[in-house]
């Protein structure tokens, strides 16, 4: 484990960010524009606290997180008010990355089994308060956790003697030196807590106060340096940028050294203007960020792609992609819904030739065919009672939970989409 990660937590009570567990002075109203404002400015994720005091708070909690996960381009890891395995699939439904168990609470140990039986322990985080915890329930953590969090500063030095799960401290101190310290340790992925959730926390310069402390931080990191691209006349690189989802081609613009590395430093995608002469991040002005997830140079090593997170439209005109104006060529519809399919498709199917360790995927094709169609079953049992629901939205999770397990079955009996394609075009 290299790299660290900088995790500001939010604590959601009553629709609004306070300042602690105990603490409900307001820091933030908006709190979407609170996660909006960490995700733009380097944090590599997000901890999610819902101090809800009611179901009815809850359920408006949930319906927050829904909205958040779906404005920032970084994941969020939830937790507070997990009662039951349903609010863990609520949580996930939601969007959040993996939901945060409290070990503590008395039913915790039946909640970690059943919640990472059904969704695998990559979606499960495990919250701790002391190592005397850890060293008693090591095995159930490790065989149904992905990570664990401890919820203040421990002996450091211990948690990587007791299990090899990634550990996040979040702490209440407010000194550099401490986080350092914490990041240093052996075993520790992130760190989170107070000085981390700053309203104003700027990520991307305390990432580099960390790199001075040599420590390793989630950032870009090129395999080539700038000099062994091959400029154009004009001595700039030519960007092809394509949205990483759909794969539709963005925009093309131009970098020099400057904004490659700016590029790399901060995660947003950075270019040079040739009509203004200077550097241009792309959103400072619109607020249409684009968040790198790769970059890849061609095989003349004078062009780069872009694969990018777009936020808004791409175009200064508004429209999603500059490329929206029709030169020549035949009118056929552009979109094609079925890529997302495809996506999903290859992922399971890479599961079943490339095993991962703690796979959902690969845990229901380890049990065989019977345990696929039975959770199909269940899933289809799912869409009926979301059916009856007045909310539109359980429909389309329900939905989405079916069609994933029918995939599965898919890739286990060789059947392709082009399979079901070609039938229904006969039918």
């Amino acid at each position: 484990m290299s790299y660290r990660r900088l995790i500001p937590c939010i604590f959601v009570k009553e629709q609004k960010a306070v300042a602690w567990f105990d603490n409900s002075e307001v820091i933030e109203d908006d709190v979407l524009a609170l996660a909006k404002r960490y995700s733009e400015n380097g944090a590599d994720e997000i901890i999610w606290f819902d101090l809800s005091e009611s179901e009815e708070e809850h359920e408006e909690a949930i319906d927050l997180l829904r909205h958040v996960c779906r404005a920032i381009h970084i994941p969020v890891s939830a937790g507070g008010h997990i009662e039951r395995l349903e609010d863990v699939k609520k949580i996930l439904y939601a969007g959040a990355k993996r939901a945060i168990v409290n070990l503590s609470k008395h039913n915790a140990p039946n909640m970690m089994n059943e919640a990472s039986g059904r969704f695998g322990n990559d979606k499960i985080v495990v919250s701790l308060n002391d190592l005397d915890a850890l060293f008693k329930h090591r095995r159930l953590i490790e065989k149904t956790c992905d990570g664990i969090l401890f919820m203040h500063r421990l002996d450091l030095n211990s948690i990587s003697n007791i299990t090899n799960l990634p550990a996040i401290v979040l702490t209440d101190t407010m000194e550099d030196e401490e986080i350092f310290k914490i990041l240093k340790a052996e075993g520790i992925l992130g760190v989170s807590g107070r000085y981390i959730s700053q309203p104003d926390m700027s990520f991307t310069d305390f990432k580099e106060k960390c790199a001075k402390e040599e420590i390793k931080m989630m950032q870009f990191e090129s395999a080539m340096d700038f000099s062994q691209f091959k400029l154009n006349s004009d001595g700039l690189l030519p960007v092809v940028v394509q949205d990483y989802k759909t794969a539709e081609v963005l925009m093309l613009a131009y970098m020099n050294r400057q904004a490659f590395e700016h590029t790399l430093k901060t995660g947003r995608m950075t270019y040079f203007s040739r009509s203004r002469q200077e550097l241009w991040i792309k959103g400072d002005t619109s607020g249409h960020y684009q968040y790198v997830k790769s970059l890849m140079i061609d095989c003349d090593k004078d062009t780069l792609l872009a694969k990018v997170d777009q936020i808004g439209a791409a175009c200064h005109t508004g429209n999603p992609t500059c490329f929206f104006q029709t030169v020549a060529g035949a009118d056929y519809n552009g979109k094609n819904p079925l890529r997302i399919f495809d996506t999903v498709y290859e992922t399971i199917l890479d599961r079943k030739k490339n095993p991962k360790e703690g796979s959902y995927t690969n845990y229901l094709f380890e049990k065989g065919i019977d345990k696929i169609l039975k959770k199909l079953g269940e899933e289809a049992t799912e869409i009926v009672i979301a059916a009856k629901n007045p909310n539109p939205a359980a429909i389309k999770y329900e939905m989405a939970d079916f069609l994933y397990h029918a995939m599965v079955l898919m890739v286990e009996r060789g059947v392709s989409w082009e399979d079901i394609i070609n039938e229904l075009a006969d039918r």
